[in-house]
């Protein structure tokens, strides 16, 4: 398969098993929902009636006061009391075994490649943190600042300039996931870049 670069009239060969494969829906699903269960901190924690402080003793005898029978001032029943259900600190990680999040990779980055939002670039050569020379670098090449730029290593220069972009974000080749190339409107993909992708997935 012949991906054309953005400016140049060149073109780059890249693999039809990795390029060319079949949208698997659920695979995708999966490891999206895989990648969003893990980032959760999953530290919510409250106290039960065994946790809180003090209610040890008995506020009261058993039988003859008129009121109702209590065991402790720390009763879920009590204000300042326990929680019924109190929540714990959990891990909420889903297990994806390599396979699937490759092959799930691989559909993806297919996908945006038939619905024409993967383009390749060259690697933007910024003099100075300057985002007014990142939009005209890409624009040069008849591209927006917009969406997701993938390099094979990102420079200072490129990294700061982009933060003031809205909309737009700049990761490493190592850095992509499912979740930033699902989201992305427009995926801009220099070609050291796409080698290291392609060599990772295939």
């Amino acid at each position: 398969m012949e991906l054309n670069l953005a400016t140049g009239g060149k073109s780059v060969s890249v693999s039809d098993d990795v390029f060319g494969r079949p949208f698997n829906r659920d695979l995708v699903h999966q490891i999206v929902t895989a990648h969003l269960a893990g980032a959760r901190a999953g530290t919510k924690a409250q106290k039960n009636r065994a946790a809180v402080r003090g209610g040890g003793k008995k506020p009261w005898r058993q039988k003859g006061t008129g009121r109702a029978r209590a065991g402790t001032i720390r009763s879920p029943l009590w204000a300042g009391g326990g929680v019924t259900f109190a929540a714990v600190p959990r891990n909420h990680a889903q297990k994806v075994n390599r396979k699937m999040y490759r092959a799930g990779m691989r559909a993806i980055v297919s996908e945006l490649l038939r619905q024409d939002r993967l383009t390749v670039v060259e690697a933007p050569s910024l003099e100075a943190h300057s985002t007014k020379a990142l939009i005209k670098a890409l624009s040069d090449q008849g591209c927006e600042a917009r969406g997701l730029l993938v390099m094979a290593e990102v420079d200072d220069k490129v990294g700061y300039s982009a933060n003031n972009i809205p909309g737009f974000d700049v990761v490493e080749s190592g850095g992509v996931d499912p979740v930033v190339l699902v989201g992305a409107e427009k995926v801009l993909i220099t070609e050291e870049a796409l080698r290291a992708l392609e060599g990772w997935l295939a």
